[in-house]
Parts: structure tokens; sequence; C-alpha cells
């Protein structure tokens, strides 16, 4: 049985994928779920509903849903932890003040996931900025292999693969490759120039040299912004369904040429990043949640030139909540 705790319980993503976790939409149809529902103080009585509705949907995998507000109960022997409760940047407010904010909650998430979750656990950090709360969150739980710690990048795999698809007239499912380089923030990396469609590049599908290095980045780095503006809230059902991508790409070996976008640890990588952060990188799974960086790949100018800038704004990230990395 996989047990799983998933934060920010009675919030919207949750809501769109919960259902879709006690469905075996992650782990399939054989594997038994128990799901460890986890929000902050005065969300119980939502999570209570969510818990109700979970029951009524009688689905077969689920054998147990508790409710929490103490991390350090919700977090008890899971083998899978989605953090997905994070504070919304409000108008006004800073990056670096919203970074102070959130450093909080992933501290203490982080020392939980330490004393009691499995040491073989799997997280994926979805509240935003999604990158530095993992470097924080895995700081604070040091027996846990950093290895072990991602950010989610998916979402902006996905819609960068959608958006190709759309402008070369083709499915999304001959869309294979694309990159997401760096920062999960409107300075990432939207790299087609590995992506192929039905063993061609894109590149001969789409001639519009003009179109790709700039709507097509652009659409995929103000894409969250745009869905924000509207429908007057954050995307959430396309997150829920990055997250279960996401997971059921680490969990499932990786096809012979392929890979996926996930952000993961410099701390071993071949393409020049400093070490601890926390970038997206092309990435193989061996199954079970193990994972390599595909290697040599090459940069042409401009990607080059995109990546020292999401890097940059990565080191500034670091720099805000330095304070925060020299705690245990």
């Amino acid at each position: 049985m996989k047990k799983i705790v998933v934060t920010g319980a009675a919030g919207q993503i949750a809501y769109s994928l919960l259902f879709r976790i006690a469905n075996g939409d992650i782990f399939g149809f054989q594997e038994p779920i128990s799901l460890s529902l986890c929000d902050l103080p005065g969300s119980e009585r939502a999570m209570e509903g969510v818990a109700m509705e979970l029951a009524d949907c009688a689905f077969p995998l689920l054998r147990e849903v508790t409710i929490h507000t103490d991390p350090f109960s919700g977090f008890k022997g899971v083998d899978l932890a989605l953090l997905v409760g994070a504070k919304p940047r409000s108008p006004g407010m800073e990056r670096a003040d919203l970074l102070n904010d959130n450093g909080k909650i992933f501290v203490e998430q982080g020392r939980a996931l330490n004393e009691v979750a499995s040491k073989e656990v799997r997280v994926l950090v979805i509240g935003n900025p999604c990158n530095t709360n993992c470097l924080i969150a895995m700081h604070y739980a040091p027996k846990i292999p950093r290895e072990n710690f991602h950010a989610l990048m998916r979402l902006d795999q996905n819609r960068a693969t959608a958006l190709l698809a759309t402008q070369a007239k083709k499915l999304v499912s001959e869309v294979k490759n694309v990159i997401i380089w760096g920062n999960h923030s409107a300075t990432q990396v939207p790299d087609y120039s590995h992506a192929h469609m039905q063993g061609k590049r894109v590149t001969d599908f789409i001639k519009d040299e003009k179109w790709l290095k700039g709507e097509f980045i652009e659409l995929i780095q103000k894409r969250g912004a745009a869905i924000l503006n509207a429908r007057g809230k954050s995307s959430a059902a396309s997150a829920a369904n990055a997250i279960i991508d996401a997971i059921r790409a680490l969990y499932t070996p990786t096809l012979p040429g392929e890979w996926f976008t996930t952000a993961v640890i410099t701390d071993h990588n071949a393409y020049g990043i400093e070490k601890n952060l926390v970038f997206g990188f092309p990435c193989r799974s061996k199954g079970e949640g193990d994972w390599e960086i595909v290697e040599g790949l090459e940069w042409n100018s401009f990607i080059k030139e995109k990546i020292e800038k999401t890097t940059g704004e990565l080191l500034e990230e670091r720099k805000c909540i330095e304070q925060l990395l020299k705690r245990k």
C-alpha cells in the first residue's frame, strides 16, 4: 500500500488531485492507497468534506483517509509527499517577501519529512516559488537523499507540448522531448530545439523561427498569469494533472530516446549549472522513483543566454533565503 500525503488539502489543486490519486491514476489499478490530508489549522471542516466525498466515490483502492493540521502527524510513514500548500503571491508583494513567508512553511515540512516520513519518501514541491521552496525543504531533511526531492515543472512541459502540437497541427501524443530548463517562473526556458514529431525535428513542421524564439516562449512563460486573468483563479485542474504526470513519469521506466522535465538538485550535472540549486532538467526514470539527468544535449547561443538568465534568478532566490540555509 502506498501512503501519500497531500498538503493544501482543502485547496483547489488538491480538490482536482485527490480523487485521481484515489482512483489509481498514479500507481495503477492494483496498488492500494492511504491518503493523508494536511492543511492549516481552521481547515479541518473543509478537509472533512473532501474526505466524505472521497468515501462517497467508493474507490476500490482507497483504504484510508486521515486529516491533519500538523505535518509531524500527517507525514508519518508516507511514501510520497505532494507539497501543494503555500501562501499565494498577493498584489504588490515582492518575490523575496513571498520566499520568506513560504520558507517558514517548508522549513517545518522539511523537518517533519526528516523525522517521520519513510526514508525512501519521494517529495514533489508544487507550492511556489517551488524550486527554491524545494531547496529549503531538502535542507531541513538531511536524512532523506537530496535526489528524492523534485519541484514541479511538468505543467510547463505539458503547456509547451500542447502549444507546439497546435501550431504544427499535430496530435499532442506526437510531440516528444520538449524541455523546460531552469526555474518555474517567467524566466523558465521552454526548449523546442531537441523536440520532435513523428521522428523529425519540430522545426521540420514549424518553419516560423521568429514564432518559436518569441511568441512560443513568451506564451509558456506567461501562461499561468493568463489563466489567472481569465478565470480569476490560478491553474488548478491542469496543475493537478501535471502532478499526476510527473509522479507517473518518475515511477515508470522512460522509453528509449525519450525524457521528461523535472526540477532536481544540481549537485551532479554535466551542464555547468552551479551546485545547490533546484533546476529543471531533461531526465529519464529508471523506475520506482529513481532518475538520471539526460546528458550531452547541446545549447545554441539563444538557449544558452536564456539559461543564464533563469540561473541568475535562482541564485537571487537562494540569496533571499540564505539565512534559512545556514540553520538546520
